[in-house]
């Protein structure tokens, strides 16, 4: 699942947002101020419910964000670093850079998800018994009440056995350490998770044909969802199962040709050796230590009148923003980092020097190889 744009950075890691969150946002404030809350305590302005809807939707997404990091952190502790988090439609994923060394340390990393919303919805259930004693406005007891209904409900829901879900982890843990195969452990969530989907596609159908109206449409839509991220994960363990042992070096483009930062973006595009081949190189800096990466679409958004005096690295990633490994580094271990664009193009870094480049077509390359040893010879 990817990010669509970026929040910021708790505790060194990357907030990422998807599209979907905002439509569900959408949904949870509208149907608290324009549906839940005038039906259950009428008489108050509009404005005043969107108030409580708007802050009750702010909220659950703060809860959505701490039941993800309780993952990134427990991750940490158990030697597997985070990538990022990113929310979405069913809640919120944290990419992993790497696997974790054990069933145990799975079980640790997919089971405090869990344990945190469970808390949190204890502590709101606790928070609307405290409200209800003080006589505090029915209003606010209404929303409290509802987080905590939400958050035990998002407990339950992210516990079921199924892929892509906390409990489809549990179960590839539950899997791994019966079987020894962490590949077959992840086939068999998988296959949960798409059997999980279509369920819930067919009740949500059932659903609506029974007069559930949009109730059944939004529960075909997470089943539908459930069956692309459970195959989407499917096909990841795939090709790391593929590229278990395969190091870095084997997949990359060696010995790449660089771009110096300080060269006018109009020589970059009107140089043939910058226009053939390849759409993202690496950028050099003043001392020939590597700068950044940059692409041919990236350097075309310069307006023509100012491309002999804007320079590439104006126009460049700078190398903070991009993915760097090393040449021994696991292939598999680095795939789940990769995302397409000339721009996610990985820089092959050993001892502080560039020793290559590598994208997703590379290892594409490299997987159809794998497989189709023959070919290659």
């Amino acid at each position: 699942m990817r990010a669509t744009f970026t929040l910021g950075r708790i505790a060194g890691v990357r907030i990422g947002v998807h599209w979907s969150v905002l439509f569900i946002f959408g949904v949870v404030a509208f149907g608290l101020a324009q549906g839940r809350l005038p039906q259950v305590y009428p008489g108050h302005s509009p404005v005043l419910y969107w108030v409580a809807g708007l802050g009750a939707a702010v909220v659950f997404f703060a809860s959505l964000l701490a039941h993800e990091l309780a993952h990134a952190v427990v991750a940490r502790h158990n030697g597997v670093a985070v990538d990022d988090i990113v929310l979405w439609l069913l809640g919120g994923v944290a990419r992993l850079k790497s696997e974790a060394s054990s069933p145990a340390a799975e079980l640790r990393i997919a089971g405090v998800g869990p344990l945190v919303s469970l808390l949190l919805g204890g502590l709101f259930l606790l928070g609307t018994w405290l409200l209800a004693l003080a006589s505090a406005p029915r209003l606010l007891v209404e929303v409290t009440a509802w987080l905590a209904g939400i958050n035990l409900l998002l407990a339950v829901f992210n516990a079921l056995p199924a892929a892509p879900l906390d409990g489809g982890r549990l179960l590839r843990a539950f899997l791994w350490w019966r079987t020894g195969d962490r590949l077959r452990a992840t086939a068999g969530a998988t296959a949960a998770g798409r059997g999980l989907g279509w369920l819930v596609i067919a009740l949500g159908l059932v659903m609506f044909l029974r007069g559930g109206g949009f109730g059944g449409l939004w529960l075909a839509l997470i089943g539908w969802f459930l069956i692309a991220a459970a195959t989407a994960e499917g096909r990841q363990a795939q090709l790391r199962g593929v590229l278990a042992g395969v190091p870095v070096r084997d997949a990359m483009t060696r010995d790449p040709l660089t771009v110096p930062a300080v060269l006018p973006v109009a020589d970059m595009l009107a140089d043939p050796r910058y226009r053939y081949r390849h759409s993202a190189f690496p950028v050099t800096g003043a001392d020939g230590a590597t700068a950044g990466l940059v692409t041919l679409d990236g350097a075309r958004q310069v307006t023509v009148g100012k491309r002999g005096t804007v320079t590439v690295g104006e126009v460049m990633v700078p190398l903070s923003r991009t993915t760097v490994a090393g040449p021994d580094d696991s292939l598999a271990d680095l795939l789940p980092r990769m995302e397409p664009g000339a721009e996610h193009r990985v820089l092959v870094m050993d001892e502080g020097g560039l020793v290559g480049i590598l994208s997703l077509s590379d290892v594409s390359r490299t997987v159809t190889w794998l497989m189709n040893p023959g070919r290659g010879r």
